[in-house]
């Protein structure tokens, strides 16, 4: 079992979506199963709303998942499981200021039966688990062997002053209690993975678990959340392609698989243990030509319908743009443009507003060619007066492809878009 844990106090950005798709492709690759859970012990940092969101977000990019909860639904397993390490000497209770760790050697001797005493009398107070004996030895994909020492580990908190479980706690118990056997993680959460992995030692869990511990992604704050790149216009598509690309590492041309792909092919040939131990920084730019050369690669009528139509001539239209446009909110911009009501102000009005009766009165051409010698010769201008006022009749701009390959897209709604 794999899962993708996320905690509702902000949006999701994307460095978490690049853990959620590498656990999901890893279980389809291993064919087992897929969770989702939502990391909400810490109430007063949630954000209302942010569950549901994280789902939609994971929905868009087609993670299917086998199951989904959030960690307050186990409150009273994780709270069962504390008192069971504290019975077993395995734990202990503590009423020093959690950031007073000189206390912890007067606490770590209090027998157990301390607790019933202290939650009787009100004291506040927290229960912490025994520091290691031994080191926390662990193979990772990635790192290789990962080591961390008592000391480092340390006594830590696994139920708060309110009996709330600390996150490694209840990540810990939840991870048993779901069978998640392999965990894909940035390598800021390896103190975490030491920590948790003591607590499952102490509760008796022998099952393996295999880890993978990511470079951090560079730059993967709020800037660039997930919400913000749909905003700007980028696929999903696009978005899994370039998460999963700069993982790769690329010795050369002859080793490196194709640059543009979905996540369906990449199931067929990625490798977690092929991920570089490099940081890698978030490159923006690199996503916009990703996302351009998924846009030029979608079915025309499916392209078409991202701006309300249903023609595969004006997903032909959008793809026009793709010279200078990278996402699917400058496409729209273009395509509005020819469509929206035109400003017959400006240098040249007078030019555009005689145009725009001749076409409404004027039979369908089939080819530009003949369209335009037929406005030429109607109209009598000539240089700019007429290519000028002819572009921002019929596009909006005064730049842009050429009219002539604009115009076989766009005749079936030449009356309504010359006006």
């Amino acid at each position: 079992m794999l899962r993708f844990a996320q905690s509702p106090t902000h949006d999701m950005n994307i460095g978490d979506l690049r853990i959620a798709i590498l656990n999901y492709l890893v279980s389809q690759q291993r064919n087992e199963g897929f969770t989702i859970r939502i990391d909400d012990t810490d109430k007063e940092a949630m954000v209302e709303g942010k569950d549901t969101e994280i789902m939609q977000i994971l929905e868009k990019f087609a993670l299917v998942h086998d199951s989904v909860f959030h960690q307050s639904e186990h409150l009273h397993m994780h709270q069962t499981l504390a008192i069971k390490l504290l019975e077993e000497d395995k734990a202990f209770v503590c009423t020093c200021d959690e950031n007073q760790e000189e206390c912890l050697a007067h606490c770590d001797k209090k027998a157990p039966s301390e607790y019933s005493k202290l939650k009787e009398s009100g004291e506040p107070f927290v229960l912490r688990i025994k520091k290691p004996t031994e080191c926390i030895v662990y193979h990772d994909l990635i790192k290789g062997e990962v080591s961390a020492t008592p000391d480092e580990v340390d006594a830590f908190v696994i139920l708060r002053q309110d009996a709330s479980p600390t996150h490694d706690f209840a990540s810990a118990c939840d991870d048993m209690l779901s069978g998640v056997t392999y965990l894909i993680q940035e390598d800021k959460n390896l103190a975490s993975t030491a920590r948790q992995k003591h607590i499952k030692t102490a509760l008796g869990y022998e099952e393996e678990t295999t880890y993978a511990h990511l470079p951090t992604l560079l730059n993967d704050d709020d800037t660039f959340s997930i919400k913000w790149l749909f905003e700007e216009g980028f696929l999903p598509d696009a978005i899994i392609n370039y998460l999963l690309l700069p993982s790769i590492p690329i010795l050369n041309n002859a080793d490196a698989p194709q640059e543009i792909f979905t996540l369906p092919e990449a199931i067929a040939w990625f490798k977690v243990e092929n991920i570089s131990n490099a940081a890698v920084a978030f490159d923006i730019e690199k996503l916009r030509f990703i996302n351009r050369e998924h846009l030029k690669n979608m079915d025309d009528k499916a392209l078409s319908t991202l701006f309300g139509f249903a023609d595969a001539d004006i997903g032909k239209l959008a793809k026009l743009y793709l010279e200078d446009a990278t996402t699917v909110k400058e496409l729209r911009l273009a395509i509005e443009s020819i469509f929206s009501p035109k400003n017959f102000e400006g240098k040249w009005a007078n030019q555009m507003r005689t145009m725009e009766t001749l076409i409404q009165d004027a039979p369908m051409f089939h080819d530009y060619a003949t369209f335009e010698a037929y406005l030429l010769k109607k109209t009598g201008l000539t240089g700019q007066d007429f290519f000028k006022a002819l572009r921002l009749l019929l596009t909006g701009t005064e730049h842009g492809p050429e009219l002539s390959a604009i115009y076989p897209y766009i005749k079936p709604y030449i009356l309504e878009i010359a006006s």
